[in-house]
């Protein structure tokens, strides 16, 4: 069982740029993928960006060249720096990670864009 922790949200106005982390209890090497996903206030969860094989990174239209997604092997930790950030970004960010067989949720960290 795989324990992941985020941190790194918090309250931003708009334009400005937040970190966030999201540490595993064990190494990540096991893991096929590590991604972020947010849920909007009012909406379902919605998939944000993904780390695949450690080297494949995807994001949904919407945050593509705003959100960078990274990795620390030997800190067994993934990052999500998002930069420009819009009140539209305004939701709770959760990560992901797993393999063909497992998946792991945290337990989500708020971030709040200002207008």
């Amino acid at each position: 069982q795989v324990q992941l922790v985020e941190s790194g949200g918090g309250l931003v106005q708009a334009g400005g740029s937040l970190r966030l982390s999201c540490a595993a209890s064990q190494s990540i090497f096991a893991l096929n993928y590590m991604g972020w996903y947010r849920q909007r206030p009012g909406k379902q969860r919605e998939w944000v960006a993904k780390l695949t094989r450690g080297v494949i990174t995807t994001y949904t239209t919407s945050v593509r060249g705003r959100f960078t997604i990274s990795r620390d092997n030997a800190k067994n930790t993934v990052y999500l720096q998002m930069n420009n950030l819009e009140p539209e970004d305004t939701a709770v960010y959760y990560c992901n990670a797993g393999s063909s067989t497992q998946n792991y949720w945290g337990q989500g960290t708020q971030v709040t864009v200002s207008s």
